[in-house]
């Protein structure tokens, strides 16, 4: 890994990781506030859902009517949106375009004309995108963390909470690799912005699909998001070895198969 080119991508990218964690910190927080209005209104909220399709409330992230007034519940319904969806569309796009950059700006012959490897060039940006990515679930589980802290009524189990961290974490690593995979392999430099946003909403999709009521969620695996288990109100809910293992093997094959298409890849025309 070069320092130089690493600390030259950190800058570079340091104000929409700024952003992006500001954003969805603030959705976070900002939701949350209304679980005190979600408990003040119970009964009334009760009326409301019963009149709601159990298949809706499964779409949106709810296992059963009664997770809306738990704190972790209501906060894991949440974080389907904010962590899992939008952070896997920032690293996704990170990373695709973080490899992409110098091949659609023209300037990947200016890079190297230095005294770097390609594999130095892959190694500085793929451990940059994969710290942004850190720092971003870091900050996020942080405000989170807080915010249940806050607006909880009444103690919640923390292991949950640190298990649901943890597969977004490794969720958002994951579409992080993918990209990788996709800037590899992209003949014509040019920003994939708009594919990569659209790949990962249609895995988003066939895993809300895959949660309605009435429909065998099987074919809901090809998914991502299907991989990181959101019930955190089921008793026994902790760590599978399976999920992580599939996650980080995945994750691992798609960077090494990236580096090595990088390594032969034509970058100068």
């Amino acid at each position: 890994m070069n320092s130089i080119l690493f600390n030259m991508e950190f800058r570079r990218n340091a104000r929409s990781l700024f952003l992006w964690s500001f954003i969805i910190c603030a959705l976070i927080f900002f939701t949350m506030s209304f679980f005190h209005s979600v408990l003040q209104y119970q009964q009334q909220i009760m009326g409301m859902v019963k009149l709601v399709p159990m298949a809706a409330m499964k779409a949106r992230g709810f296992g059963n009517i009664n997770d809306i007034f738990s704190g972790l519940g209501f906060y894991a319904a949440n974080n389907i949106v904010y962590m899992m969806l939008l952070g896997s569309i920032y690293s996704m796009v990170l990373t695709s375009n973080i490899l992409l950059k110098e091949e659609y700006s023209k300037t990947a012959e200016f890079l190297m004309s230095r005294p770097i490897s390609r594999n130095e060039i892959f190694a500085s940006k793929m451990a940059l995108a994969f710290l942004n990515v850190f720092i971003l679930n870091l900050v996020a589980g942080l405000v989170s963390f807080i915010s249940l802290e806050v607006f909880k009524s009444g103690d919640f189990r923390v292991q949950p909470f640190l298990v649901l961290t943890l597969y977004t974490f490794l969720l958002n690593l994951f579409f992080g690799a993918l990209g990788f995979v996709i800037a590899a392999l992209m003949k014509r430099a040019r920003p994939v912005t708009f594919f990569c946003v659209g790949l990962v909403l249609v895995f988003y999709f066939l895993f809300t699909i895959s949660r309605l009521s009435g429909v065998n969620g099987d074919f809901g695996y090809i998914s991502p998001f299907k991989w990181v288990n959101v019930e955190v109100l089921k008793p026994g809910y902790g760590p599978e070895l399976w999920r992580i293992a599939v996650f980080l093997g995945l994750s691992a094959c798609l960077v090494l198969a990236s580096g090595f298409i990088y390594r032969k890849k034509d970058i100068l025309t």
